[in-house]
């Protein structure tokens, strides 16, 4: 009887992981596309609002169905991962939404939980290392994103400059690097070589530079007409 029991748990469990499974694939490419149209649409206009807002639920319901995939696989990897993406999106919508720039408790927790799963990235790339698992580069990139972006939005908000063009910057950043995280999740199902952590950092190598050229463009432009003033 027992025994018999423990395989219907063991099946549910399965069961569980599939459904959960498939919502984060849906999620996901829901998420990519509407990042599409929210680059590709005129910033500010409806249809960029709207596919900036599905994106965000995109993004949520990733995050809410990798925990508990990473808690029954007991994945602290994808954990952390997730808590990484989920924060993009949420802080890339906080700063579009939040014109006055003035933090509250929850952006100020978003903040710590994102710099504590960066240090949980260091910490577990130095466990896959001792025990010779490439993934461990993986962890560290993602580890110093964590704690980079979440130092530059806590600053943000501490020295009251998320406002302007700045809010913008913030918006377009978190926001493109939530994208960078959808990518990576699709390359990374099935690489088409070895070794895989480099499928896992390429989109943010070919994608960043592109990022801090479009900030330098958005804050060169607020600059211009300041002193044009």
């Amino acid at each position: 009887m027992t025994l018999h029991l423990n395989r219907q748990e063991l099946l549910s469990g399965n069961e569980m992981m599939q459904i959960l499974l498939l919502i984060h694939i849906l999620a996901g490419i829901i998420a990519l596309t509407s990042a599409a149209l929210a680059v590709l649409s005129e910033k500010g206009k409806r249809l960029h609002v709207l596919s900036g807002r599905t994106y965000f639920w995109g993004m949520a319901t990733i995050f809410l169905t990798a925990i508990p995939m990473s808690i029954i696989s007991s994945n602290i990897f994808l954990f952390l991962i997730a808590i990484f993406s989920f924060y993009l999106a949420f802080a890339g919508m906080r700063f579009a939404r939040n014109r006055k720039g003035v933090a509250t408790i929850l952006d100020w927790i978003a903040i710590c939980l994102l710099i504590f799963s960066g240090i949980g990235m260091w910490v577990l790339a130095a466990i896959y290392f001792l025990n010779s698992n490439t993934q461990y580069i993986v962890l560290l990139v993602f580890g110093f994103l964590s704690i980079t972006l979440g130092y530059a939005d806590f600053r943000s908000y501490k020295n009251n400059s998320a406002t302007g063009k700045e809010r913008i910057s913030r918006h377009l950043t978190n926001m493109m690097g939530g994208t960078i995280a959808v990518i990576t999740a699709v390359l990374v199902v099935n690489p088409p070589f070895e070794p895989e952590w480099v499928w896992w950092v390429l989109p943010t190598a070919l994608i960043v530079p592109f990022i801090v050229w479009w900030n330098r463009k958005v804050l060169k432009c607020s600059s211009n007409k300041s002193n044009a003033k």
